[in-house]
């Protein structure tokens, strides 16, 4: 079977082309003479396009799309994300289809549905934020319902929607809450009291595997770690696996939104390209509750989780100084 993957030379598709490069032919996405050194080290072949650029050719032979691509950073100009996040998803799933691809696997997330409210033990019924206020929850929202609405027979469309992914070679957590550690920047909002679920990046392939092999069309299914802690035990676990230790500032809930919110105005204002020292988005995540209901993947596609917290801890510990590197 053949899969094409975008995003590969990021964290998410990366694991995704190393887990099914073993028994599968993997070509993937690839932007620049890095990332084909990148995607290469994988084990997988490197095909030269981009996010909306992709044609019938890049895609010759392909079975399924791993669609992992996207812009994910917190701050950002809106027209970049609904280009790259949107726009880019409905033409890859126009030319897939073109091309006969038979199954098109969206990664999502649950930030597809939250607009500044908690999220305690949801589930697939919550409607997508079509209309939320953050750039990326809005975009991959948008990005989602077009490709559940693209479903139809001899071309099967799944999103797969992890929370708080982590584990080895992640690029989006723990080396920024250490370099925000670093620079002195990190606190606790409200404590750190939210509970949370998270999902380990082993746990996430392995859902992503199942929704191939069993996964409805049309469908999203939310895959993640066992249980749900406080963001406080969490992270002081996760960074304590490259031996640093939070420090104990602490701010309210309400001044870290209030804040965020004067610090993007200031950033609008005078059109600065750097990121706001805190964000809408960061400070709503980091005081909300965000607990996943998984029994619909559990009861539809078997999954149950293939690492536990427990034991992924102790495994980025044993990494020590190569942490981020390929495993």
């Amino acid at each position: 079977m053949r899969i094409f993957i975008t995003g590969a030379s990021g964290f998410v598709g990366g694991a995704a082309a190393r887990h099914f490069g073993k028994a599968h032919d993997i070509t993937a996405m690839s932007r620049s003479d890095a990332s084909d050194k990148t995607i290469k080290a994988l084990g997988v072949t490197p095909v030269r396009c981009a996010l909306g650029g992709v044609t019938a050719e890049h895609l010759e032979g392909v079975d399924i799309i791993i669609h992992a691509a996207a812009k994910v950073e917190e701050w950002g100009e809106w027209a970049d994300y609904w280009k790259l996040n949107v726009a880019a998803t409905e033409q890859l799933l126009q030319i897939a289809r073109d091309a006969g691809v038979k199954a098109f696997i969206h990664i999502g997330t649950e930030a597809s549905v939250f607009y500044g409210q908690h999220m305690r033990d949801i589930d697939e019924t919550l409607p997508l934020a079509l209309n939320s206020p953050y750039p990326y929850s809005r975009t991959k929202a948008h990005a989602e319902q077009a490709v559940l609405a693209a479903n139809d027979e001899g071309f099967r469309t799944i999103s797969v929607r992890p929370r708080m992914i982590w584990g080895p070679n992640d690029k989006t957590i723990l080396p920024v809450v250490l370099e925000m550690i670093e620079r002195g920047r990190f606190l606790w909002v409200d404590g750190g009291k939210a509970h949370t679920s998270t999902t380990h990046i082993d746990n996430l392939v392995h859902g992503i595997d199942l929704v191939i092999a069993k996964g409805i069309g049309g469908k999203a299914y939310f895959v993640t770690d066992e249980g749900t802690r406080p963001l406080r035990e969490f992270f002081t676990a996760l960074t304590a696996t490259a031996g640093i230790t939070p420090p104990d500032k602490e701010m309210p809930g309400w001044l870290a939104g209030l804040l965020a919110r004067l610090f993007e105005g200031v950033w609008r204002g005078l059109k600065l390209k750097s990121t706001p020292p805190l964000t809408r988005f960061a400070a709503d995540m980091m005081r909300r509750e965000g607990t996943i209901n998984i029994n619909k993947a559990q009861t539809e596609l078997g999954y149950a989780p293939v690492i536990s917290v427990e034991d992924g801890l102790k495994a980025l510990s044993a990494c020590g100084e190569n942490l981020w590197q390929p495993q």
